[in-house]
Formats: C-alpha cells, sequence, structure tokens
C-alpha cells in the first residue's frame, strides 16, 4: 500500500502543557460484509481516539463499502503505526486502506495562457479554503510567472514542443520529486500530457475542462457552443489517465445560460465554472474525501 509522504512533527502543547490531540482520517474500500464498521471502531475505541466524522457509502451495485472516518486521539500515534496495527483488520476484511494525519498535501499547479483557475487557487489557498498548500507553479508559457511570484510562489518555465516533450515531462517529475509534491493540478495546462506521464502521476493529477451538451472537442469551444445555441455552461474536474479527459469524475459545475450570451459571455460563464469545479475537487482530494471506485470516484463531501 502507497501512502504519501507523512510529517512526523508532533502537535504544539497547549496552554497547560499538555500536547493537543493529533488528529487522522482512515478511508477505506472493501467488499461489503457484515462487521465491517465494528472492526474500525472498536480499533480506534481501544486506542482511545474520538470519531469526529464518519461517512460511508455501501454500493449495493457493486457490493462494496467505502468509508472515511476522521478521528483525534493520542499525539503517541502516527500513521505508519496506526497502519501497521490496522494491517489484521485490513486482512480479515481485505480491506484498501489509508491512515493520514493532518499534514497539508503540497500541490504543484500546471497553467498555459489561461490564468482564471490558478488566480481561484492563489485566492482559495491565500485565504485558507483551498485544504493543501501551493508549492510551485509550472507553465509552458511566461504569461503567469508575476501572478505566480505576487502570490510568493516559485515559478518554473517549462517549454513545450513536439520535440523536447519528453525532456520537459521529464524535468516535471524531476520537480514533482524535488518539491515533494502530493498533488499535481492541470489548471487548463493545454498540453496533453503521454502516457508514460500520465501513469506516473495516477490518483494524483487532477484536470479541468469545459463540458457542455454537448461536448465540443478542438478550437473555440465557446463559439461552437453560440453557434448550436447551448442552455448549459459546464465543467468537469476529473483525476488524469491515459484517456484523454475520460478520467474519474470528482466534480461538476453547471450554469444556465440563454440565447443572449454571445461566445464572450460564455466564455466569462465557462470561466466560473471552471474554478468552481477544479477548487471543489482539489480541497476534496486534499481533505482525502475522494475514493476511487474502478473508473469511478465516490466523494464524501
Amino acid at each position: 500500500m502507497e501512502a504519501n509522504p507523512i510529517s512526523h512533527t508532533l502537535p504544539q502543547a497547549d496552554a497547560s502543557g499538555e500536547p493537543q490531540a493529533r488528529k487522522f482520517v482512515l478511508t477505506l474500500s472493501c467488499n461489503e460484509r457484515a462487521g465491517i464498521v465494528q472492526a474500525v471502531t472498536t480499533f480506534l475505541f481501544e486506542r482511545g481516539f474520538n470519531i469526529e466524522e464518519h461517512q460511508q457509502f455501501d454500493d449495493g451495485l457493486r457490493q462494496t463499502l467505502h468509508l472515511r472516518t476522521a478521528f483525534s486521539g493520542s499525539a503517541e500515534y502516527s500513521p505508519e503505526r496506526l497502519e501497521k496495527e490496522f494491517q489484521s483488520v485490513a486482512e480479515r476484511f481485505d480491506m484498501k486502506f489509508d491512515f493520514y494525519d493532518e499534514t497539508k498535501q503540497r500541490v504543484l499547479v500546471m497553467v498555459s495562457k489561461f490564468g482564471h483557475c490558478l488566480n481561484d487557487l492563489i485566492f482559495r489557498w491565500r485565504g485558507g479554503s483551498l485544504g493543501g498548500d501551493l508549492v510551485l507553479v509550472v507553465s509552458n508559457h511566461e504569461t503567469h510567472r508575476a501572478m505566480a511570484e505576487a502570490a510568493g510562489l516559485p515559478f518554473v518555465h517549462i517549454p513545450v514542443t513536439a520535440e523536447t516533450k519528453a525532456d520537459a515531462e521529464k524535468r516535471l517529475l524531476e520537480l514533482v520529486d524535488e518539491y515533494n509534491i502530493d498533488l499535481v493540478v492541470l489548471a487548463r495546462y493545454m498540453q496533453v500530457l503521454s502516457d508514460e506521464l500520465c501513469r506516473s502521476l495516477e490518483g494524483r493529477a487532477i484536470n479541468i475542462h469545459h463540458s457542455f451538451l454537448p461536448g465540443f472537442k478542438g478550437a473555440r469551444p465557446y463559439h461552437q457552443a453560440y453557434d448550436r445555441g447551448v442552455k448549459l455552461v459546464g465543467a468537469t474536474a476529473h483525476y488524469v489517465t491515459a484517456d484523454l479527459d475520460e478520467g474519474p469524475i470528482i466534480e461538476q459545475e453547471v450554469i444556465r445560460v440563454d440565447h443572449s450570451y454571445g461566445p464572450s459571455a460564455l466564455s466569462t460563464v465557462g470561466q466560473d465554472a471552471e474554478a468552481l469545479a477544479l477548487s471543489r475537487a482539489v480541497r476534496w482530494h486534499c481533505q482525502h474525501r475522494v475514493l476511487l471506485d474502478q473508473h469511478s470516484t465516490v466523494v464524501f463531501r
């Protein structure tokens, strides 16, 4: 079982000198069986933990159970220790599981020439509502260097051409390792990632794209939408896979429009939808609220 890098910093002491309770999250998925929730709650109770939030989804069609439990307790515990002690429970029910502490996910944002999603992510990060920490901005253009650096974020320009694509992706993976990145966000990054890179970032890369009914592809999508008289403008945030724009969906946003919206107005509305869907997806991922389920997701909001 793979886990994200975990901080070993213990909680600060409160005014009485006693260490504050350390907070954790457990996520798991397994086939439905009687006794799963009891086994989890008993495990936590026996170690003196207090359950602060519990959500589960019993998928009757697939006969699976998905669970997210947030709990707090002794600072003597770490995610590694919890994983080790929980192993016998997991083996009994054939669970796929992870423990996390309060360490914030480290986020790398990729952007091209459209800056609305990057700007929104920076705003929410600086306001403390993003759920993760932005640590680096990477772009194939210099357009948004000033925006990133004004927010105190390092900006790395990696030009991409057909001849340099492999080297550019190698450099990106080097940055992921160098900055200890947990999540890569494609905030309107207008380059198609190779199958190899998609596999390297599986489950830890999120993309955003416009999604209409119908889904207009290619150049000038908002002009296509205007020509067809769309009544809904939308956006989809999903995990990146080798199948272009077909990864597991995390969040979607839809805004109603009418015949009075020209291409420019549709674009403005579409950018709002993109920013909303992407920020929610990033926050839920960083809070460990998204569980992958084959080609789908379970999202505990």
